[in-house]
């Protein structure tokens, strides 16, 4: 038996709020979805499958998991992340091969915004 990386799910207060922040940003689809849910993605795809998952509360105190975005050019990528309702944490760090961002989601979700450098992508 194989096993597969098959989706990550993020608990939110208001899953499709959420759901279209991440299907313009990442340029997926929903999928088919239980009432109440929102999946981008199908089980099948290529990619693993995004799920919104609704909950009652919001989180509480730094999840330690997040998702890493690669962007073309960051200062684009920040303003295409404020622009669809996210937000800059004010965290950056540079590095030899890149350059990582915080950002959040209209929920305060973090991820990371990441452009690596042509020049230094093979290290």
């Amino acid at each position: 038996m194989g096993n597969v990386w098959s989706g990550v799910t993020i608990d939110c207060l208001d899953p499709a709020l959420v759901a279209r922040f991440w299907s313009a940003l990442l340029g997926r689809e929903p999928g088919p979805s239980p009432d109440g849910w929102v999946y981008l993605g199908e089980r099948d795809d290529p990619l693993p499958r995004l799920v919104f998952q609704p909950v009652p509360t919001p989180a509480a105190g730094k999840v330690r998991i997040h998702l890493d975005v690669t962007v073309d050019d960051i200062d684009k990528g920040m303003a295409q992340v404020v622009e669809l309702g996210g937000h800059f944490t004010g965290e950056r760090h540079d590095y030899d091969e890149g350059v990582v961002v915080v950002m959040t989601d209209p929920e305060n979700h973090e991820f990371c915004l990441v452009q690596y450098y042509a020049d230094r992508h093979d290290r």
